[in-house]
């Protein structure tokens, strides 16, 4: 276990998801200002939807080379320094939403991803991904906007808001809070970028396979 925690393949994962979590975690915070048609984008996309996809490829991709151990490892490392860099970046309750939806997403990834290890390649990655991300966007929506949480503010000392005044729901539906628009635009993202990762998944996991095998 220790010699594969000292690798570059392993500071490489480390350094790839801090560098996604940290984004994602500030780039959450901005809402997509573009009009669709009749779709005003603000109401149910922020721009975090297109950058955490990403640590879902990384867990996967360690996973699938390097085991669930070191993956886990990866998150557990990952969401302590990103953690700290994203209470910087953004607000206290965003910085503790995202980190404990980010860490419960990722672990449920890499277990789902651990159970199908051995079904066809684009299995594993793509349902991990799909549960974690179903799991990770409910947490952090709920933690860091619903105003049943608002007492985080209070204990943080720090007002984020509710995002709970009314908008259309994915922007062509009934009114709901803003928060569960861009709640449900978020994972609808995320879906479609666990079906797009794929590809880069596959190309990866062939390299690093081809260059394991040379190491060896």
């Amino acid at each position: 276990m220790l010699a594969r925690l000292m690798t570059a393949r392993f500071g490489a994962a480390v350094l790839a998801m801090i560098v996604v979590v940290t984004a994602s975690n500030f780039l959450v915070q901005f809402p997509v200002q573009a009009q669709l048609g009749p779709i005003n984008l603000a109401d149910l996309l922020t721009w975090g939807a297109f950058t955490y996809p990403f640590a879902f490829l990384v867990s996967d991709l360690t996973n699938r080379q390097q085991g669930p151990q070191v993956a886990r490892i990866v998150v557990l490392v990952g969401f302590v320094i990103a953690l700290g860099i994203s209470a910087y970046l953004s607000t206290p309750r965003i910085a503790f939403a995202s980190g404990m939806a980010f860490l419960v997403g990722q672990l449920l990834d890499i277990s789902v991803f651990q159970r199908l290890r051995t079904w066809r390649w684009y299995l594993p990655p793509l349902v991990g991904s799909l549960i974690g991300s179903a799991l990770d966007t409910l947490i952090f929506f709920s933690l860091a906007f619903a105003p049943v949480f608002a007492g985080i503010d209070a204990i943080t000392g720090h007002a984020d808001g509710s995002l709970g005044f009314p908008a259309p729901w994915l922007g062509i539906g009934g009114e709901v809070p803003l928060w569960t628009s861009l709640a449900s635009g978020d994972f609808s993202v995320k879906l479609l970028c666990a079906l797009l990762l794929l590809v880069p998944y596959r190309l990866l996991m062939g390299s690093l396979a081809q260059r394991a095998a040379v190491a060896a």
